[in-house]
């Protein structure tokens, strides 16, 4: 049987590239709507983040999921990545 390959993405806050699984995908929709995708197929812009707290501090400080997801980004969806990267730890 043949071995699929691995997807890679890159985090926005480190810019290492890692096994998709291994990151925190958020995702706007359509509506412009924030929010963690936690199954990884949502459909809409995303943008990866590691599973830790010192990228995510990179991410806010640079203010590259703004970019990313070219839209402006609220404290309480940052709140929310916090609170779901400490529930994953």
């Amino acid at each position: 049987m043949k071995e699929r390959k691995t997807p890679f993405r890159k985090c926005i806050g480190c810019n290492e590239n890692k096994p998709k699984k291994n990151l925190l995908r958020i995702v706007k929709d359509k509506d412009g709507n924030v929010s963690v995708d936690v199954i990884g197929k949502a459909s809409g812009r995303g943008a990866y983040i590691c599973n830790n707290i010192e990228c995510l501090e990179k991410v806010r400080k640079g203010n590259k999921l703004s970019r990313a997801l070219k839209i402006r980004i609220s404290d309480e969806i940052y709140e929310n990545i916090l609170k779901e990267l400490t529930n994953n730890e």
